[in-house]
């Protein structure tokens, strides 16, 4: 599913873009198409990348956690390109893939521990729209992980929920991340998340 750039790709030209390149092809082995949108205005390109630099520093909660909840919200939101980029980095990361590959289809899957399953419950609440988060849910996980990464999750939440609608809205797809790691693809959710404000 090749990406249908609802903009023109910008020209990433610059000493900033010139890092940039050198990052990208050598961390992910070419640019992600979201530097391509992101490039027609550099300030913004710019304050993104330190501020993912800086997120990608967060240890509060652990790594797993994150990622079957960034998983999750792409999921929700249908970005394909997300769940193609966060495939490859869980790879990347050593994470268990049996898992990460299960994450759209977590409610039919038996994969995952009642704690991930609170984590993934939790991730969809504050995606729909409107959000169906409860005093329940967060008592929950504050018991199980601690403050520090129940704040640090949510976050993680609402940054993916930036990601997936700027680049759904753009048009990004699958960029073909996931392809280089020679394994199989993420599942297909089976029963879609419903919003009672849809």
């Amino acid at each position: 599913m090749p990406s249908n750039f609802r903009i023109p790709k910008a020209e990433l030209t610059g000493p900033y873009a010139r890092v940039l390149k050198i990052f990208a092809r050598r961390t992910f082995g070419e640019i992600p198409d979201a530097a391509y949108t992101m490039g027609h205005h550099k300030p913004m390109l710019k304050a993104v990348m330190g501020f993912e630099g800086k997120v990608s520093k967060w240890k509060e909660l652990d790594p797993s956690l994150s990622c079957y909840a960034q998983l999750a919200t792409a999921a929700v939101i249908g970005c394909s390109w997300c769940l193609d980029f966060g495939y490859f980095m869980a790879h990347n990361d050593g994470l268990a893939l049996e898992k990460v590959r299960e994450v759209p289809r977590w409610r039919e899957s038996d994969v995952f521990t009642p704690l991930e399953r609170a984590v993934l419950e939790y991730a969809e609440a504050m995606t729909v729209t409107p959000p169906t988060v409860t005093d329940e849910m967060v008592a929950h996980l504050n018991e199980q992980l601690g403050t520090k990464a129940v704040v640090e999750l949510s976050m993680m939440v609402a940054i993916e929920n930036e990601r997936s609608r700027f680049n759904s809205a753009l048009g990004l797809a699958s960029q073909g991340f996931s392809d280089r790691c020679e394994l199989a693809p993420l599942a297909v959710a089976t029963s879609p998340v419903r919003s009672s404000g849809l």
